[in-house]
Protein backbone atom coordinates (compact mmCIF):
# COMPACT_ATOMS: atom_id res chain seq x y z
CA UNK A 1 0.00 0.00 0.00
CA UNK A 2 2.15 3.13 -1.41
CA UNK A 3 1.03 6.17 -2.78
CA UNK A 4 -1.64 8.94 -1.67
CA UNK A 5 -4.34 8.06 0.25
CA UNK A 6 -7.18 10.32 0.94
CA UNK A 7 -8.59 10.97 4.34
CA UNK A 8 -12.04 10.30 3.56
CA UNK A 9 -14.51 13.46 4.23
CA UNK A 10 -17.82 12.28 5.40
CA UNK A 11 -21.18 14.76 4.58
CA UNK A 12 -23.93 14.50 7.07
CA UNK A 13 -27.73 15.76 6.52
CA UNK A 14 -29.10 18.18 8.78
CA UNK A 15 -29.86 15.84 11.14
CA UNK A 16 -26.38 14.55 11.50
CA UNK A 17 -27.14 11.59 9.30
CA UNK A 18 -24.56 9.89 6.88
CA UNK A 19 -25.67 11.31 3.04
CA UNK A 20 -25.28 7.82 1.67
CA UNK A 21 -25.57 9.26 -2.20
CA UNK A 22 -23.00 12.43 -1.36
CA UNK A 23 -20.54 9.65 0.29
CA UNK A 24 -20.58 7.75 -3.09
CA UNK A 25 -19.98 10.71 -4.86
CA UNK A 26 -16.77 11.57 -2.85
CA UNK A 27 -15.63 8.36 -3.13
CA UNK A 28 -15.97 8.02 -6.56
CA UNK A 29 -14.31 11.57 -6.92
CA UNK A 30 -11.83 10.58 -5.20
CA UNK A 31 -10.75 7.47 -7.21
CA UNK A 32 -11.84 8.88 -10.88
CA UNK A 33 -10.79 12.43 -10.64
CA UNK A 34 -8.40 12.70 -7.90
CA UNK A 35 -6.28 9.57 -9.10
CA UNK A 36 -5.83 8.85 -5.06
CA UNK A 37 -4.11 5.15 -4.53
CA UNK A 38 -6.28 4.66 -1.82
CA UNK A 39 -8.75 6.00 1.13
CA UNK A 40 -8.11 5.97 4.48
CA UNK A 41 -12.26 5.66 6.54
CA UNK A 42 -13.07 6.33 9.74
CA UNK A 43 -10.16 9.23 10.75
CA UNK A 44 -10.34 12.58 11.84
CA UNK A 45 -11.19 13.64 9.07
CA UNK A 46 -14.38 11.47 8.52
CA UNK A 47 -15.20 13.14 11.96
CA UNK A 48 -14.91 9.45 13.33
CA UNK A 49 -15.51 10.80 16.92
CA UNK A 50 -18.44 12.28 16.94
CA UNK A 51 -19.90 9.12 15.13
CA UNK A 52 -21.63 5.59 16.61
CA UNK A 53 -20.71 1.88 16.41
CA UNK A 54 -23.10 1.39 14.22
CA UNK A 55 -22.72 4.48 11.99
CA UNK A 56 -19.17 3.68 11.70
CA UNK A 57 -20.21 -0.06 10.09
CA UNK A 58 -22.25 1.86 8.16
CA UNK A 59 -19.95 3.98 6.69
CA UNK A 60 -17.45 0.64 6.22
CA UNK A 61 -20.43 -0.51 4.11
CA UNK A 62 -21.33 2.05 1.98
CA UNK A 63 -17.32 2.98 1.18
CA UNK A 64 -16.45 -0.78 0.19
CA UNK A 65 -19.49 -1.22 -2.04
CA UNK A 66 -18.81 1.61 -3.92
CA UNK A 67 -14.87 1.72 -4.67
CA UNK A 68 -15.43 -2.42 -4.42
CA UNK A 69 -11.09 -3.40 -5.42
CA UNK A 70 -10.26 0.09 -7.16
CA UNK A 71 -7.88 1.42 -4.72
CA UNK A 72 -6.47 -0.04 -0.99
CA UNK A 73 -9.06 0.62 1.60
CA UNK A 74 -7.77 1.50 5.28
CA UNK A 75 -10.34 1.21 8.13
CA UNK A 76 -9.80 3.43 11.04
CA UNK A 77 -10.88 1.26 13.85
CA UNK A 78 -9.27 3.18 16.87
CA UNK A 79 -10.60 5.16 19.97
CA UNK A 80 -10.98 5.16 23.71
CA UNK A 81 -13.07 2.06 23.75
CA UNK A 82 -10.62 -0.95 23.06
CA UNK A 83 -13.96 -3.41 22.47
CA UNK A 84 -15.29 -1.42 19.87
CA UNK A 85 -12.24 -1.09 18.19
CA UNK A 86 -12.13 -4.82 18.05
CA UNK A 87 -15.31 -5.22 16.63
CA UNK A 88 -15.03 -3.01 14.09
CA UNK A 89 -12.00 -4.19 13.05
CA UNK A 90 -12.98 -7.52 13.14
CA UNK A 91 -16.14 -5.97 10.96
CA UNK A 92 -14.02 -4.35 8.78
CA UNK A 93 -11.94 -7.78 8.17
CA UNK A 94 -15.54 -9.36 6.59
CA UNK A 95 -15.91 -6.70 4.29
CA UNK A 96 -12.11 -7.20 2.91
CA UNK A 97 -10.79 -4.15 3.70
CA UNK A 98 -7.35 -3.93 2.99
CA UNK A 99 -5.81 -2.87 6.72
CA UNK A 100 -7.54 -1.64 9.24
CA UNK A 101 -5.81 1.58 11.84
CA UNK A 102 -6.07 2.46 15.02
CA UNK A 103 -5.09 6.32 16.70
CA UNK A 104 -3.30 5.75 20.30
CA UNK A 105 -6.15 5.81 22.82
CA UNK A 106 -6.64 9.17 23.81
CA UNK A 107 -8.11 12.02 26.09
CA UNK A 108 -6.97 9.78 29.37
CA UNK A 109 -2.94 9.94 30.61
CA UNK A 110 -2.76 6.68 29.16
CA UNK A 111 1.04 4.92 29.90
CA UNK A 112 3.32 3.20 27.23
CA UNK A 113 2.58 0.06 28.63
CA UNK A 114 -1.40 0.48 28.52
CA UNK A 115 -0.70 1.64 24.75
CA UNK A 116 1.60 -1.72 23.68
CA UNK A 117 -1.28 -3.51 25.39
CA UNK A 118 -4.00 -2.16 23.24
CA UNK A 119 -2.10 -2.63 20.46
CA UNK A 120 -1.40 -6.20 20.99
CA UNK A 121 -5.11 -6.80 22.42
CA UNK A 122 -6.80 -5.47 19.03
CA UNK A 123 -3.93 -7.82 16.93
CA UNK A 124 -4.56 -10.72 18.53
CA UNK A 125 -8.23 -10.33 17.80
CA UNK A 126 -8.17 -8.78 14.72
CA UNK A 127 -7.15 -10.69 11.38
CA UNK A 128 -5.91 -8.06 9.68
CA UNK A 129 -2.89 -5.63 8.88
CA UNK A 130 -2.92 -2.93 11.05
CA UNK A 131 -1.39 0.91 11.01
CA UNK A 132 -0.57 3.07 13.76
CA UNK A 133 -2.11 5.93 13.87
CA UNK A 134 -0.01 8.52 15.50
CA UNK A 135 -1.01 11.82 16.26
CA UNK A 136 0.49 13.02 19.62
CA UNK A 137 -0.94 17.14 18.89
CA UNK A 138 -4.26 15.84 19.66
CA UNK A 139 -3.82 12.68 21.39
CA UNK A 140 -1.30 13.79 23.51
CA UNK A 141 0.60 10.14 23.36
CA UNK A 142 4.36 10.78 21.81
CA UNK A 143 6.27 8.03 21.20
CA UNK A 144 10.04 7.94 20.72
CA UNK A 145 12.17 5.25 18.61
CA UNK A 146 12.61 2.82 21.35
CA UNK A 147 8.37 2.96 22.10
CA UNK A 148 7.94 2.11 18.37
CA UNK A 149 10.57 0.12 17.84
CA UNK A 150 8.02 -2.15 20.56
CA UNK A 151 4.93 -1.49 18.83
CA UNK A 152 6.53 -2.51 15.26
CA UNK A 153 7.41 -5.73 16.99
CA UNK A 154 3.81 -6.85 17.37
CA UNK A 155 2.19 -9.46 14.72
CA UNK A 156 0.37 -7.62 12.16
CA UNK A 157 2.00 -4.33 12.80
CA UNK A 158 3.05 -3.41 9.47
CA UNK A 159 3.33 0.53 9.48
CA UNK A 160 2.45 4.11 10.70
CA UNK A 161 0.78 6.68 10.09
CA UNK A 162 3.14 9.75 11.07
CA UNK A 163 1.15 12.52 12.10
CA UNK A 164 3.80 14.99 13.46
CA UNK A 165 6.31 17.57 12.67
CA UNK A 166 9.39 15.46 13.97
CA UNK A 167 11.86 14.91 11.03
CA UNK A 168 14.36 13.44 13.03
CA UNK A 169 12.32 11.24 14.54
CA UNK A 170 10.76 10.08 10.94
CA UNK A 171 14.34 10.05 9.56
CA UNK A 172 15.07 7.40 12.06
CA UNK A 173 12.26 4.98 11.65
CA UNK A 174 13.02 5.10 8.04
CA UNK A 175 16.56 4.22 8.76
CA UNK A 176 15.78 1.86 11.61
CA UNK A 177 12.96 -0.10 9.75
CA UNK A 178 13.55 0.55 6.25
CA UNK A 179 10.51 -2.84 5.61
CA UNK A 180 7.73 -0.84 7.54
CA UNK A 181 4.88 1.14 5.74
CA UNK A 182 5.50 4.90 7.10
CA UNK A 183 2.82 7.39 5.83
CA UNK A 184 3.26 10.87 6.26
CA UNK A 185 0.46 12.34 7.88
CA UNK A 186 0.86 16.24 7.35
CA UNK A 187 -0.32 17.30 3.72
CA UNK A 188 1.79 20.91 4.09
CA UNK A 189 4.94 18.47 4.77
CA UNK A 190 4.60 15.77 2.39
CA UNK A 191 7.76 17.02 -0.02
CA UNK A 192 10.25 17.04 2.95
CA UNK A 193 8.36 13.33 3.91
CA UNK A 194 9.08 12.29 0.51
CA UNK A 195 12.67 13.24 0.50
CA UNK A 196 12.46 10.70 3.63
CA UNK A 197 11.42 8.46 1.35
CA UNK A 198 8.11 7.56 2.93
CA UNK A 199 5.93 4.90 1.65
CA UNK A 200 3.10 7.49 0.91
CA UNK A 201 0.98 9.79 2.41
CA UNK A 202 -2.81 9.85 4.18
CA UNK A 203 -4.60 13.34 4.51
CA UNK A 204 -7.48 15.33 4.40
CA UNK A 205 -6.50 17.29 1.48
CA UNK A 206 -6.09 14.76 -1.00
CA UNK A 207 -10.00 15.30 -1.51
CA UNK A 208 -9.55 17.91 -3.18
CA UNK A 209 -5.63 18.26 -4.05
CA UNK A 210 -5.12 14.48 -4.73
CA UNK A 211 -3.44 15.47 -8.15
CA UNK A 212 -0.96 17.82 -6.86
CA UNK A 213 0.15 15.51 -4.16
CA UNK A 214 0.87 12.74 -6.41
CA UNK A 215 3.04 14.91 -8.77
CA UNK A 216 5.30 16.15 -5.22
CA UNK A 217 6.03 12.09 -5.02
CA UNK A 218 6.37 11.72 -8.68
CA UNK A 219 9.19 14.78 -8.70
CA UNK A 220 10.54 13.76 -5.61
CA UNK A 221 10.75 10.13 -7.18
CA UNK A 222 12.50 11.35 -10.81
CA UNK A 223 14.86 13.76 -8.48
CA UNK A 224 13.01 17.36 -9.58
CA UNK A 225 12.85 18.62 -6.20
CA UNK A 226 12.45 22.18 -8.01
CA UNK A 227 9.19 20.83 -9.51
CA UNK A 228 8.25 18.86 -5.98
CA UNK A 229 8.85 22.16 -4.14
CA UNK A 230 6.67 24.64 -6.22
CA UNK A 231 3.83 21.65 -6.31
CA UNK A 232 3.97 22.10 -1.96
CA UNK A 233 4.49 25.58 -2.59
CA UNK A 234 1.09 25.32 -4.44
CA UNK A 235 -0.65 22.94 -2.16
CA UNK A 236 -0.05 25.20 0.85
CA UNK A 237 -1.09 28.19 -0.88
CA UNK A 238 -4.27 26.19 -1.02
CA UNK A 239 -4.01 24.45 2.91
CA UNK A 240 -3.05 27.87 4.51
CA UNK A 241 -6.43 29.26 2.67
CA UNK A 242 -8.67 26.29 3.99
CA UNK A 243 -7.54 25.77 7.59
CA UNK A 244 -7.91 29.89 8.00
CA UNK A 245 -11.47 29.37 6.74
CA UNK A 246 -12.24 25.93 8.75
CA UNK A 247 -10.73 22.92 7.52
CA UNK A 248 -13.72 20.55 7.18
CA UNK A 249 -16.65 22.38 6.19
CA UNK A 250 -14.72 24.16 3.49
CA UNK A 251 -13.06 21.45 1.82
CA UNK A 252 -16.75 19.73 1.48
CA UNK A 253 -17.49 23.19 0.09
CA UNK A 254 -14.66 22.88 -2.93
CA UNK A 255 -15.81 19.20 -3.26
CA UNK A 256 -19.30 20.36 -3.76
CA UNK A 257 -17.50 22.64 -6.41
CA UNK A 258 -15.63 19.82 -7.96
CA UNK A 259 -19.19 18.32 -8.84
CA UNK A 260 -19.99 16.20 -5.76
CA UNK A 261 -23.52 17.73 -5.61
CA UNK A 262 -25.71 15.28 -3.81
CA UNK A 263 -27.26 16.44 -1.18
CA UNK A 264 -26.09 18.02 2.14
CA UNK A 265 -22.30 18.12 2.89
CA UNK A 266 -22.66 19.60 6.29
CA UNK A 267 -20.69 18.38 9.01
CA UNK A 268 -21.73 16.48 12.24
CA UNK A 269 -22.67 18.81 15.39
CA UNK A 270 -21.32 20.40 17.66
CA UNK A 271 -19.07 21.29 14.16
CA UNK A 272 -20.83 24.17 13.08
CA UNK A 273 -22.48 24.75 9.84
CA UNK A 274 -20.76 27.07 7.66
CA UNK A 275 -21.63 30.89 7.49
CA UNK A 276 -22.63 32.75 4.36
CA UNK A 277 -18.94 34.69 4.88
CA UNK A 278 -16.92 31.02 5.20
CA UNK A 279 -18.92 29.95 1.94
CA UNK A 280 -17.64 32.76 0.00
CA UNK A 281 -14.43 32.32 1.06
CA UNK A 282 -14.56 28.81 -0.22
CA UNK A 283 -15.41 29.97 -3.49
CA UNK A 284 -12.76 32.52 -3.97
CA UNK A 285 -10.05 29.68 -2.53
CA UNK A 286 -11.76 27.28 -5.60
CA UNK A 287 -11.28 29.99 -8.03
CA UNK A 288 -7.62 31.10 -6.97
CA UNK A 289 -6.16 27.62 -5.28
CA UNK A 290 -8.18 24.71 -6.93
Amino acid sequence: MKGIIAALLMPFDAEGKVNEAGLRQIVRHDIDEMKVDGLYVGGSTGENFLLEKETKKQIFDIVKDEAGDAVKLIAQIGGTNLYEAIELGQYATDLDYDAVSAVTPFYYKFSFPEVKAYYEDITSAVDNDLIIYSIPALTGIGMGLAEFRELLAIDNIIGVKFTAADFFLLERLRHAFPDTKIYSGFDEMLFPAAIYQVDGAIGSTYNVNGIRAKGILDAVAENDLAKARQLQKESNDLIEAVLANGLYPTLKRLLQLQGCDQGDFLSRKPMASMTEEQIKEADRIYKEYV
